[in-house]
């Protein structure tokens, strides 16, 4: 359990949820008159398990933290409509949809998600009340530093963490403190033992440099006397973090502070999306994509499939296929990037390029594994070698596999970037899509992209 899990937060956000939908679809089986036959048991199980994931990445509850009611309304529907979806999926693959009764499973479908949004609302009243009953823990930190000042954000922004901060310590004069230093300084680290017998202190967040180790040694000793929880914050975050966490080896504790967000179970979730859609998409779309070949060879000379070599994942190069929209092919040491009136671009390719349409056969590449739906737009490899050196963490967007479209993309970095600081905003986006990753996220983008493609913004 981590620090912020307190027993209703915990329950709260592991356990809530589904039991609101497996009780909804227990009671409405009594109501129609349905029993609650085996077949219901197994769609419970199922359902269980889904929930807890679906809701565990959608995580609407950090808008429940932060009292935005309208957003986390609609992450709850956004999260029960992805859920929908894949259990309808799952009954007709496997042909066991025909076992219920459409009259339960349609109310489920609709009476759920109100039930869900009822309870959390509910739960927010408790937690609330809770919290005014000075049921909240009180808290100080040791080091009024930046990572001392981010926790503090944080208990502010999250009032339902329970936590009441009193305040710092600091063995720095006024003078040299944090300008934006909003609590109150208690007093030095000398004043600190003191001060949490006194007045019942039960958190202390010790946010010292290793480099303060004897002095630390000295407060924990101090500290042995008090009831007080202790926690130690470590100094990773004056580095740009990504995906960071807390993990083992054999044992040994390590600190992740640069890692894709694709390992484990989301590595496999990630894949598993990039199949089933661009499996789909590629076969809706084929007789799109034999007319666009025909006339690609039909209306001018060279290859249908323009074939270039990009970085993919771990910097690794791949060859990426486009339809040809230029009557040239360069993938040499210098690639020029395509510009508004460019004279390569032939009159097929620009229609090609404003609408996409040339980005089609890339779906290939997704079914190969080289790239997937959503991730950071490849770059030629004339390009990352260009701008690898000019741009900080330009290469960490290679830590995933590139994508179709990405968040970059749909937020207005498509098509040319001719200026260093457009290059440099695109990665930006990039490194942002990586840390925040979540497969709502991509659904979200995926939408995006629609309306950018129908808008033809900033593609030549």
């Amino acid at each position: 359990m981590t620090f912020s899990d307190i027993p209703v937060l915990s329950f709260f956000k592991r356990l809530l949820d589904p039991l609101v939908i497996l009780s909804t679809l227990y009671l409405l089986t009594l109501a129609l008159n349905e029993p609650f036959s085996g077949n219901y048991l197994v769609l419970a199980i199922i359902a269980f398990f889904i929930s807890s994931y679906v809701h565990e990445q959608i995580d609407s509850y950090r808008n429940w933290r932060r009292g935005k009611l309208l957003a986390f309304a609609g992450d709850i529907f956004f999260g029960w409509a992805i859920f929908v979806a894949i259990l309808i999926f799952i009954g007709y693959a496997t042909g066991f949809s025909y076992k219920y009764s459409d009259g339960v499973i349609v109310s489920w479908f609709i009476v759920t998600p109100f039930a869900l949004l009822a309870s959390h609302l509910a739960l927010r009243k408790i937690a609330s009340d809770l919290r005014r009953g000075d049921q909240a823990r009180s808290v100080v930190i040791v080091g009024a530093n930046d990572v001392g000042l981010k926790l503090a954000d944080r208990i502010a922004e999250y009032p339902h963490l329970f936590m009441d901060l009193r305040g710092f310590f600091d063995d720095r004069g006024a003078t040299r403190l944090p300008e934006q230093l909003a609590m109150p300084l208690l007093g030095r680290m000398a004043d600190i033992a003191g001060y949490v017998r006194e007045h019942n202190i039960n958190v202390i967040f010790i946010s010292q440099p290793m480099a303060a180790q004897p002095r630390v040694r000295q407060l924990l000793d101090e500290l042995q006397d008090t009831t007080a929880s202790i926690y130690f914050l470590p100094d990773i975050f004056i580095f740009d973090l990504m995906q960071a966490r807390f993990d083992e080896i054999g044992g040994v504790p390590v600190v992740a502070i640069c890692e894709t967000p694709f390992t484990g179970i989301n590595s496999l979730v990630k894949r598993l999306s990039d199949i089933v859609l661009a499996t789909v998409i590629q076969l809706l779309l084929a007789p799109v994509m034999l007319s666009i070949a025909l006339a690609v060879k039909l209306t001018s000379p060279g290859p249908v499939i323009f074939k270039q070599r990009r970085y993919g994942l771990n910097g690794e190069e791949i060859i990426v296929y486009k339809f040809r929209s230029m009557a040239v092919c360069e993938d040499g040491a210098s690639v020029t990037q395509a510009k508004k009136n460019d004279q390569r671009v032939t009159r097929l390719g620009s229609f090609l390029r404003r609408s996409s349409l040339d980005e089609l056969p890339q779906f290939i590449n997704v079914l190969q594994g080289r790239m997937s739906i959503v991730g950071p737009r490849p770059h030629a490899v004339a390009h990352n070698e260009q701008y690898r050196g000019l741009i900080k963490g330009y290469m960490l967007r290679h830590k995933v596999k590139p994508g179709i479209t990405g968040w970059a993309q749909v937020n207005g970095f498509r098509g040319e970037t001719d200026t260093l600081n457009k290059m440099a905003a695109r990665i930006e986006y990039d490194l942002d899509y990586l840390r925040s990753w979540s497969i709502s996220l991509d659904l979200w983008i995926i939408l995006r992209t629609v309306k950018v493609v129908l808008g033809r913004d900033n593609a030549y």
